[in-house]
């Protein structure tokens, strides 16, 4: 693909952290204990008052012990309801510990991830082009104004994570400031047909939040998660 001329430049970032917040995992898992602690209870409850009818019923009238079944029955299923939340709550934990723990391994490393927001830095920006197949790509440039700043159009092949470096300059030739800038890609084969394309962007992950749930990477100013990343390299 031919793209504008520009000067490359490695931005120069630092990774910084934050610790996850576990108070939502330890309320649901006092939540359970105090469950527990009451179907016990009342099961031991149950069990004395069972054992006192058995003891007095009429032999001539016995009660129906299929009630009494019934209501084991339930007791038991609720037992085994409530463990069950309690694993449950115990996998969603160490699902998240494992979520954190991927995430810190991301900082300082380049990732490319879905996206079309990239940042122009020392007047350099690059994108990641996904192309179904040969075709003529539009591009379109917008700053965080949404203004219109550069178009153009360009021939490429077909292909997965081609590059597009812009050089910060507008269609009149204005130099635009560093910044964030929103690229949108259509395109066209021989026969006029649309041809899917989509972008990705990619740069250095400087920091990650492990106050939210999927933790979020922080890449060239822009927020994603880990589901999002395409790539990674040292």
């Amino acid at each position: 693909m031919t793209t504008p001329a520009a000067t490359t430049a490695s931005p120069i970032v630092s990774g910084t952290t934050a610790l996850p917040a576990s108070s939502s995992s330890s309320s649901a898992a006092g939540t359970n204990a105090l469950a527990s602690q009451q179907i016990a209870g009342n099961f031991q409850s149950f069990l004395t008052l069972l054992t006192t009818q058995l003891k007095n019923q009429n032999p001539l009238d016995p009660l129906d012990t299929n009630q009494f079944t019934q209501q084991l029955v339930e007791f038991a299923g609720v037992q085994q309801q409530l463990n069950t939340n309690s694993q449950l709550t115990t996998l969603v934990s160490l699902q998240q510990t494992a979520q954190s723990t991927q995430a810190l391994t991301f900082v300082g490393k380049t990732a490319v991830v879905k996206g079309d927001t990239a940042a122009l830095t020392s007047s350099t920006a690059t994108w990641d082009l996904n192309v179904a197949s040969n075709s003529t790509v539009n591009i379109s440039i917008a700053n965080s104004s949404g203004q219109t700043v550069f178009t153009g159009q360009y021939s490429a092949n077909a292909g997965n994570n081609q590059p597009f470096t812009w050089n910060g300059k507008g269609t009149d030739g204005t130099q635009w400031p560093d910044g964030q800038y929103k690229l949108t890609a259509t395109a066209t084969n021989g026969s006029g047909n649309s041809v899917g394309v989509t972008t990705a962007v990619q740069g250095v992950v400087s920091s990650v939040d492990l106050t939210q749930s999927p933790p979020l990477l922080t890449i060239g100013g822009q927020t994603y998660t880990v589901s999002q990343i395409q790539s990674i390299a040292n």
